[in-house]
């Protein structure tokens, strides 16, 4: 015990509860299991011994114990949300009234604009984290990361045409972006996807405020995990029923097919990666995210080399996926394993204390 003490006495010093001690102390990797080596039940047991050895300071006062932060949302930031599902509805009815060259430029404009935007929205909303934080200036996680959330949302527009075009012999043309050219492009679910930024912000936003109600209502970690887990999972299909409507209103409005497998599976995929990446936690999300757009790149590069002399087994994978589920299977199992992986992931960390410590858990 006096070494643990040794080991965290910087923390067990700063610490104004057992609370506090406990949440740092599970930062750092002590277990119940660990706990149980000390003679103690749990890791809160443990604490509340080292809050009451820890030598207190008699020539300076103890630090007043301070409020957590509430989590606020500044409005400049969730408009920011916002914008990627206006740009890309700005997008969409441009290609609809420009015909030729120029149509061809609104496409290559909106899809730079839609890029930059979503990119922004990760960066400086509550996508991001909190402002004035660590993690609201590196939340965006790492560059496979980033790239992989955009190779994803492109492949959602215009992956299924062109996997549809390259199995096919293809493409001969260049896509028309209309669901009825040689290359098809799903615009109803990529625009849902997009418009979903703001519901995925204010689901960041209402968990941020369930932990902080969490941290401040629980006396042990334990209790705080059993009330964090229902509220991770409610937080989850409050998301996806937003994203089904917003599905749905836009498969309506722009007389497409809606597409919910595809854009249910990569919404699925997207917003624990996102609360992961909030909390400090950005390999996992970033690895999840690369190994499905890696995934999906393979299924377009596999039909293609398999043209050459001797190669077809190469498209053997990809057709026979293809022949038993469509062009749709290839998103949906890769971006559904990888997000059920990162949901369990995300259950067993966003329900632990030190994930939503005010100074964060870096991973």
């Amino acid at each position: 015990m006096k070494a643990l003490l040794h080991r965290h006495r910087e923390l067990c010093e700063r610490a104004v509860d057992p609370l506090e001690i406990a949440v740092g102390l599970e930062a750092h990797g002590v277990t119940d299991r660990t706990a149980a080596r000390y003679r103690h039940r749990d890791v809160f047991s443990l604490a509340e011994e080292l809050h009451a050895r820890v030598p207190h300071n008699t020539e300076r006062p103890s630090p007043e114990p301070r409020p957590l932060p509430v989590p606020r949302v500044r409005a400049g930031r969730l408009l920011l949300t916002l914008l990627p599902g206006a740009l890309g509805a700005a997008t969409v009815t441009g290609l609809r009234l420009a015909q030729g060259t120029p149509r061809l430029l609104v496409a290559l404009g909106g899809l730079l604009a839609v890029a930059l935007a979503t990119r922004a929205a990760l960066r400086h909303s509550p996508l991001a984290g909190p402002a004035g934080t660590r993690a609201g200036r590196t939340t965006i996680g790492t560059p496979v990361g980033t790239l992989g959330t955009l190779w994803l949302l492109g492949y959602a527009l215009l992956g299924d045409g062109l996997l549809h075009a390259v199995l096919t012999g293809g493409p001969d043309a260049p896509p028309t972006g209309t669901p009825e050219g040689p290359w098809p492009t799903a615009t109803a679910p990529a625009l849902a996807l997009l418009l979903a930024c703001a519901p995925a912000a204010w689901c960041a936003h209402l968990l941020a405020a369930a932990a902080h109600r969490g941290l401040t209502g629980s006396r042990t970690l334990r209790q705080f995990a059993a009330a964090m887990t229902p509220r991770l999972l409610g937080t989850y299909a409050l998301f996806l029923a937003a994203l089904t409507a917003l599905a749905a209103l836009c498969g309506t409005a722009l007389h497409q097919p809606a597409a919910y497998p595809q854009a249910l599976t990569l919404g699925a995929l997207l917003l624990p990666a996102r609360l992961l990446t909030v909390r400090h936690h950005r390999r996992a999300p970033a690895r999840a995210l690369g190994a499905a757009a890696l995934v999906e790149a393979l299924a377009l590069a596999l039909p293609t080399a398999g043209r050459l002399p001797g190669c077809a087994f190469l498209a053997a994978p990809v057709q026979t996926l293809v022949d038993a589920g469509g062009e749709a299977a290839v998103p949906v199992l890769a971006c559904g394993i990888a997000a059920l992986a990162l949901l369990r992931h995300a259950g067993r960390t966003l329900t632990r204390a030190s994930a939503h410590a005010p100074a964060g858990a870096p991973e």
